[in-house]
């Protein structure tokens, strides 16, 4: 008979602080109070499952009573580190609180605590999901929790720490462990599957990655399961079968048909996803997790820590943030996260996400106000005021040397009332500069009507009209009218 298998999460779980991954906010401080002495009576870790809460708690008791360690992490070696990683120590004692909630159960630890420990420094009491006890049973712990004696030291670790209450968190350091980003579970997959001799590939490990929702467990646990069920090698193709993901690939095509307002390709997508089985809630916490990234992008850069994505990721979300600016993708952020609060009550799933996408798709093509405010600005020939996106204020008249009356003001033109310029406007009426070549005004106005009376096949040929048409996805001519100028 062989060798006993051992899980991979048990295998492979930290023994030191340097082992443990994504949480070194809360090593680092541990780290510390180690080096200078100041221990805290008693300790609250707070956060999802699979992130390490339990494990960073054994680390810390086995620091403390450690007889021989290195610097500041656990030798690992000596008796008190074998027996707490064994769990059969005499003073570090684990108590499950989600089975063991009432004051009978905290009665022994009452009792204990007024002997020292029998080999260590410290008698340490690590209490999980502590969030379970009972009122009672925290009443029963206020006391010795607040004044223990000097050998004794408590961890309490749970995943709802808004359920302890204050006054338990009160006399405790509480630390809130954050979930682990996606490239940090990738490359601990990666370190793992070497030292396991698998052969699994990249997006494959992304997958159990994304599944894993930031908990390095859940991704053991699904590597193992994954091994199990395909060997020694483990493709992108098996981790989505067994865990109804969507590819990396699929999802930034379908991102891409979003901001380029593709929306056969929008539809085409969700049906290949459904027809596959693939898990359509998921999918929209995706999407939003990938357009959060854009926006990452756009304002911080692909080198940020913030951006939770690996290097093939990031260079995706480069080229996909020069499709659309922040404002377009900050709509279909709303959007999308609108999507995923009404998926909870509705019936039809999939059609709700073809409209929403559509809807956002209209978001990321459709011109705004503003886009057709610029290109009129732009085709008036003042890029200047085109750049700045804000109406120009009138210009004074110019003085003309040949009327011999005052001249009347100019009036404002038409885009100042976020118009479309007139027919005159488009077919450059010049009737300026006609009076300044010696003809009179009379003649002048006839010149402009005789423009302004041209034939609709004129107008809808003018290349500055066709100019702004093109410059404006989705634009069109509903009209022709002749703007009522006082």
């Amino acid at each position: 008979m062989g060798d006993q298998h051992i899980p991979l999460p048990l295998k492979y779980r930290p023994m030191t602080f340097d082992d443990v991954v994504g949480q070194e906010h809360v090593v680092r401080t541990l780290r510390h109070a180690i080096e200078s002495g100041r221990i805290a009576n008693a300790y609250l870790f707070i956060g999802p499952r699979g992130i390490g809460k339990t494990t960073t708690s054994r680390i810390f008791a086995k620091a403390l009573n450690c007889t021989s360690p290195n610097g500041v992490e656990p030798c690992g070696k000596c008796q008190n580190c074998v027996e707490i990683a064994a769990g059969r120590s005499l003073d570090v004692t684990e108590l499950d609180a989600a089975s063991h909630n009432k004051v009978e159960d905290v009665k022994p630890i009452m009792e204990a605590v007024q002997f020292r420990p029998s080999g260590s420094k410290y008698k340490i009491f690590i209490i999980d999901e502590c969030h379970m006890l009972s009122n009672a049973a925290w009443n029963a712990l206020l006391k010795t929790l607040e004044e223990p004696p000097p050998w004794v030291r408590f961890v309490f670790a749970t995943t709802e720490g808004d359920k302890v209450l204050a006054t338990i968190v009160s006399r405790c350091q509480r630390f809130d462990l954050r979930r682990i980003q996606t490239n940090d579970i990738v490359s601990r997959l990666k370190h793992i599957c070497a030292r396991e001799g698998i052969d699994a590939e990249e997006d494959a490990l992304l997958a159990i990655a994304r599944g894993a929702e930031g908990g390095m467990r859940d991704a053991l646990s699904s590597l193992d399961q994954l091994i199990s069920f395909k060997g020694d090698k483990v493709t992108e193709e098996d981790a989505l079968g067994v865990f109804g993901l969507v590819s990396r690939s699929a999802l930034e095509n379908l991102a891409g048909a979003i901001l380029r307002g593709d929306t056969a390709r929008i539809l085409e997508s969700i049906e290949m996803f459904d027809s596959a089985g693939k898990n359509m809630r998921r999918l929209s916490s995706e999407l939003l997790m990938h357009f959060r990234n854009l926006v990452v992008v756009q304002a911080l850069g692909p080198g940020s820590k913030s951006l939770e994505a690996t290097p093939e990721q990031a260079k995706v979300l480069v080229e996909q943030a020069g499709l659309a600016d922040a404002g377009r993708i900050f709509r279909i952020c709303d959007q999308l996260a609108d999507m995923e609060d009404k998926l909870r009550y509705v019936l039809s799933v999939r059609t709700l996400i073809e409209m929403t996408l559509i809807r956002a798709s209209r978001i990321a093509s459709t011109a705004t106000i503003e886009e057709l405010m610029k290109a009129v600005r732009e085709l008036k020939g003042d890029p200047a005021a085109a750049a700045a996106e804000v109406p120009r204020k009138a210009e004074p008249p110019v003085a003309r040397a040949a009327e011999p009356e005052k001249a009347a003001p100019q009036p404002k033109p038409a885009y100042e009332r976020h118009e479309l310029p007139s027919v005159a406007d488009l077919m450059g009426a010049s009737a300026p500069k006609q009076e300044a070549a010696g003809v009179g005004p009379h003649a002048a106005a006839q010149e402009g009507a005789a423009k302004a009376s041209m034939s609709r096949s004129d107008i809808l040929d003018d290349p500055k009209l066709n100019d702004i048409l093109l410059s404006c996805p989705g634009a069109s001519i509903v009209e022709i009218k002749e703007g009522n100028r006082k």
